[in-house]
């Protein structure tokens, strides 16, 4: 796709196509031909003047038969000014399927050829207007399921994450030079201060270490967090999630066995997406749907992040519950008491379940009494993870961390080799392969393959 990026006028649909949705739609071009089409299509009354940055009204006509296709605004932005830094124009038509369609297909018989998911920020990356971090930010933005996801998407396409990078990457090169003007003119300079130098790259490795710290916390902010609600059958599951989700997703009745498949809510605690898991109840069961439920449960604990292991507190923990409990252990855990409704205060704090359950909840889920509590905990058992030191107006993703570790290990190899009091050439190694790594990140250093597999993740008008 890169290769193709620049060449040509591009359009796209740069709005959701949702039949009887949408009050309006936008035709986005961007390339040398995107004003001479928006002339060929758009006629606008009056003495309105063609400037750049500056709305249009008019009508969209084929150019041949000058039929009526919309009613409709165009937005010009000629380059660089502009989101590509070429000639763009937009056309905002009516919402819905047949306009924007229409006008789509006339600006490609003009001359315009179909855009490709993500060329708008490829074509804004390769002309300068973005650094591939930003690019990374607004594909987070656009795909944000919360607020602190939309924030550190807007912290990266603030440069906030490209900036420390460049500033490490600088003092690599930095290095490097010292090190090559030894190499050339050692008999000319002073000797190198390896102290100094291994300083420098440790304090370097130190500050990538806190930069990979994010990854984790990217990673949930990014693809949320799953949760599985799982216990044997009747001690509320169903009714906890309705309760969590302030709906009626699951059926709920005093017949054990109701649910008899995995029911999802999405979710967001504490600025964090949650995808909740209503499961089936775990028991040996000779119905055959209720079987299938049951072994779809047993998979979901398996793949979620965290379990919220349920058990009715009326009747305390049961060796069903016991069996259950040792098929989850392995899991982050909570143990939720429900239905403390139905008992008294003193039988609740009898209840003997396993002493390494370190996280205990108690709702009354039918009275919508512990979700707070419930959230609480969760955010708790996330703080105390491996994403305890992340921050969350900064979060990487796994590319970059992918390109940080490189950078990492190949400065550890560099202080090995000093250490080893191998020459000069050696040292340049590992410090350009760092260089290269830390280059990738922001775009200084990357290959056609690498932006082929970040921007086919955009949608085709972005």
């Amino acid at each position: 796709m890169s290769e193709f990026a620049t060449i040509g006028t591009i359009a796209a649909i740069a709005t959701a196509v949702v039949p009887q949705q949408g009050s309006v739609g936008i035709v986005r071009l961007s390339g040398n031909k995107a004003l001479q089409i928006a002339e060929t299509l758009f006629h606008a009354p009056g003495n309105q003047v063609w400037e750049s940055h500056r709305i249009l009204y008019g009508y969209i006509r084929h150019p041949l038969s000058a039929a009526l296709v919309d009613e409709a605004l165009l937005l010009i932005m000629k380059a660089p000014r502009s989101y590509t830094r070429e000639d763009v124009v937009e056309f905002h038509c009516h919402g819905g399927i047949i306009a924007v369609q229409q006008v789509l297909q006339l600006c490609l018989e003009s001359g315009a050829r179909l855009a490709q998911p993500g060329e708008f920020t490829l074509r804004a990356f390769l002309n300068g207007r973005l650094d591939l971090t930003q690019a990374e930010s607004i594909a987070d933005l656009v795909g944000a399921k919360s607020p602190q996801a939309a924030q550190a998407a807007l912290a990266g396409l603030q440069g906030k994450l490209a900036h420390p990078i460049r500033q490490l990457r600088a003092n690599c090169l930095d290095i490097l030079a010292e090190i090559e003007a030894r190499i050339d003119f050692e008999e000319d300079l002073p000797p190198l201060d390896d102290k100094a130098i291994i300083s420098e790259i440790e304090r370097i490795t130190a500050e990538i270490i806190k930069l990979l710290a994010t990854s984790e916390k990217g990673e949930l902010l990014r693809t949320g967090l799953k949760v599985a609600i799982v216990g044997r059958p009747n001690v509320g599951k169903s009714s906890l999630l309705n309760a969590w989700s302030q709906s009626d997703r699951a059926i709920v009745t005093d017949l054990p066995g109701t649910t008899r498949d995995v029911v999802e809510s999405q979710l967001v605690v504490g600025g964090i997406p949650v995808q909740v898991l209503d499961t089936a109840g775990i028991r040996d069961t000779v119905d055959q749907v209720e079987k299938i439920g049951v072994e779809r449960s047993r998979r979901a604990a398996s793949a979620a992040d965290l379990v919220l292991l349920t058990i009715d507190a009326s009747a305390g923990w049961t060796q069903s519950d016991a069996e259950i409990y040792l098929q989850v252990q392995h899991r982050p855990l909570i143990l939720v008491l429900n239905k403390i409704d139905l008992v008294e205060t003193h039988y609740i704090a009898s209840i003997q379940y396993p002493t390494n359950i370190s996280q205990v909840v108690q709702t009354a889920a039918a009275n919508n009494q512990g979700i707070d509590a419930l959230e609480k905990a969760i955010l708790e058992i996330v703080k105390t993870g491996k994403v305890q030191a992340a921050d969350m107006d900064l979060a990487i993703n796994q590319r970059q961390a992918a390109a940080l570790t490189q950078a990492k290990i190949s400065l550890e190899q560099v202080q090995a080799t000093i250490a080893q009091q191998l020459p000069f050439d050696f040292w340049t190694i590992d410090l350009r392969s760092a260089i290269y790594a830390l280059g990738q990140i922001t775009g200084e250093e990357v290959t056609e393959s690498v932006l082929d597999r970040i921007f086919h993740k955009f949608c085709i008008g972005k």
